[in-house]
């Protein structure tokens, strides 16, 4: 029977059920519900069927006030509690008990089949959980009584992780002439000229011939001066030893393009 101090949960509820008294079966052949009154019912009220721990009631009950009529105690299913008749699906024979313990059989049915269907579906989910619930007990005590294992480092044994090494890709390679290499010079073959800052140490002195030829630059790594010369015969330094009266002032280029006069 269920534990004391266990909840009851109500399973299933059907409003109209009727129940026959059934005669006893002479031989061990399944009940036939043909046997029954079926047109005049012994009783009718409503069933619920309740859960208390593992057991299962089912419970017969008057509509109106809701008095006990019957019930039967369900401890599995299918069973000799529940048996179903051979020739409907509508109707049940039901082992009934009283408090001192006496039982009888009487049939019970449904008009509405699907009704029927509820009541054989609410037993089947009730012991299908039973069934479950006894299958992780035993498993649960196997488990504590069985060995356990030991997972546990050893004295000694040491354990090495490999994090963060993973397969080096290559760089890429810088392509030749036919990639991406260095820009052309400029079309022409004019030079932009140095920009301009004070902080520089450039000296630019233009000095050209007459005729649109282009520019040679010589760059010292040393002072950086650079000098274009128009008459390559012409001393490069000057004549020290004329007074300052004496020199000439360079002659102005007559085509400046993108230079800057200072």
């Amino acid at each position: 029977m269920a534990a004391e101090g266990e909840y009851e949960s109500i399973l299933c509820v059907k409003p109209d059920v009727n129940v026959y008294r059934i005669p006893p079966r002479a031989s061990n052949r399944s009940y036939r519900a043909a046997d029954w009154k079926l047109e005049n019912p012994d009783w009718s009220g409503r069933m619920r069927i309740t859960a208390k721990g593992k057991v299962a009631f089912i419970k017969l009950e008057d509509k109106v006030s809701g008095e006990l009529f019957a019930q039967a105690p369900v401890q599995e299913y299918p069973g000799i509690a529940v048996e179903t008749v051979s020739d409907s699906s509508r109707y049940f024979v039901l082992r009934i008990q009283d408090d001192n313990g006496r039982s009888a059989f009487i049939g019970v049915g449904f008009g509405d089949r699907g009704d029927a269907f509820d009541f054989n579906v609410a037993l089947q989910d009730h012991f299908k959980w039973v069934k479950q619930e006894t299958e992780f007990s035993k498993s649960a005590q196997l488990g504590d009584s069985g060995p356990k294992l030991d997972l546990g480092f050893k004295e000694g044994q040491t354990i090495t992780l490999n994090i963060g090494q993973g397969k080096k890709r290559d760089k890429p390679r810088p392509q030749g002439s036919g990639g991406f290499g260095l820009l052309p010079p400029p079309p022409g073959g004019k030079i932009a000229p140095p920009p301009l800052s004070g902080s520089s140490n450039h000296n630019i002195v233009p000095q050209t011939d007459g005729t649109a030829t282009g520019c040679l630059l010589e760059l010292d790594t040393s002072n950086s001066n650079t000098v274009v010369q128009s008459n390559p015969s012409s001393d490069l330094w000057g004549d020290f030893s004329a007074p300052a009266s004496s020199v000439p002032p360079p002659s102005r280029p007559q085509e400046t393009g993108n230079w800057i006069q200072f």
